[in-house]
């Protein structure tokens, strides 16, 4: 099969290479897929895409008038993909459902402690030679209230790990189901609920018509005083304007993102020589107690081969038109 992979970066084309190329014949680019980047799918059977690939109505449409009918996904989530219009257009997709939720949920547990440990201001006031200890209180984690938003595969192993840290655990849920059983004891309670009495809340689910800005002004009004709050799911979860009132007044005690409502053409690109024009961005980023990651709590070793391994044979299902345990569509 011919695959084109959009958005082939460095940190994942050893692991691709070995997965895909032995079997397919492969032409990878930098570049995302967008409505001017078609053409490097020409004369290809499938596309590979990255969570940055837009495949909205018109990208779809344009890939299915070059025969391009197969799609796979380097993700979970599928938020960037337009599934009506693929479904309308008879269209193949899988994508990878469980490449490690240990490394988002041990990431989110890495910004959780990084901020309240007060990890970035040590480091900066080390590195003036300035070993004083002022300003840099945090609090233990032991029976704490954690809050989880979502409490699918990733969810439940960041409640694992916080159980093991002596939290009490919330979440809000609405999917699950009476019969699930866990390891630990957690509440599924409202959302009301579940931001009126969390010290610590961290999001899990995936975005969609129903979470796009669930967190919002009027949601944070319910929250506690100095909430802490973790994103590792998808910017857009939080009305990132709404943040900056709660952030001004202290009411938001510590913010850890790895994703950003407004991060396409930002993450994943070395803005370096030319800068960051997103004043929002900016404006988040300049809060001592606000910790950005540019989506990189999936980058482990593990996470990165099972990726490849799992699109390799997505790639060989569709090919061989047998069954794929992965399909979306």
């Amino acid at each position: 099969m011919k695959v084109a992979v959009y958005s082939a970066h460095d940190f994942e084309l050893p692991y691709l290479e070995k997965a895909i190329s032995k079997d397919h014949s492969v032409t990878y680019t930098k570049h995302e897929l967008s409505d001017v980047t078609i053409y490097f799918s020409q004369g290809c059977d499938a596309v590979a895409l990255f969570t940055s690939d837009k495949a909205d109505e018109g990208v779809l449409e344009k890939l299915n008038a070059i025969g391009i009918k197969n799609i796979v996904l380097r993700s979970v989530g599928f938020d960037h993909v337009d599934l009506i219009k693929a479904k309308e257009l008879g269209m193949r997709i899988a994508n990878v459902p469980a490449y490690s939720p240990y490394s988002v949920a041990e990431h989110a547990v890495t910004l959780l402690t990084a901020i309240n440990r007060k990890l970035i201001q040590s480091r900066a006031l080390i590195n003036k030679n300035d070993f004083r200890l002022d300003g840099l209180t945090g609090f233990d984690l032991h029976e704490k209230t954690v809050g989880i938003i979502g409490l699918g595969k990733i969810g439940e192993i960041f409640a694992k790990i916080m159980n093991g840290f002596g939290c009490k655990l919330l979440c809000y849920d609405p999917h699950l189901k009476q019969s699930d059983n866990y390891s630990f004891k957690i509440e599924n309670v409202s959302l009301k609920k579940l931001c009126a009495e969390s010290d610590i809340i961290s999001i899990h689910c995936p975005l969609n018509k129903y979470t796009k800005h669930l967190l919002n002004a009027s949601v944070f009004s319910l929250m506690k005083k100095g909430i802490y709050i973790i994103n590792t799911a998808r910017g857009a979860i939080i009305k990132t304007e709404d943040l900056f009132t709660f952030l001004d007044n202290d009411l938001i005690g510590g913010l850890g993102l790895d994703v950003y409502e407004f991060e396409k053409g930002l993450f994943f690109h070395d803005h370096s020589k030319d800068g960051v024009k997103d004043a929002i961005l900016q404006k988040l980023r300049a809060y001592p107690n606000v910790l950005i990651t540019g989506h990189q709590a999936f980058l482990t070793e593990t996470a990165l081969k099972n990726i490849a391994d799992t699109t390799a044979y997505n790639l060989s299902c569709f090919e061989k038109e047998i069954p794929c345990k992965n399909i979306i569509l």
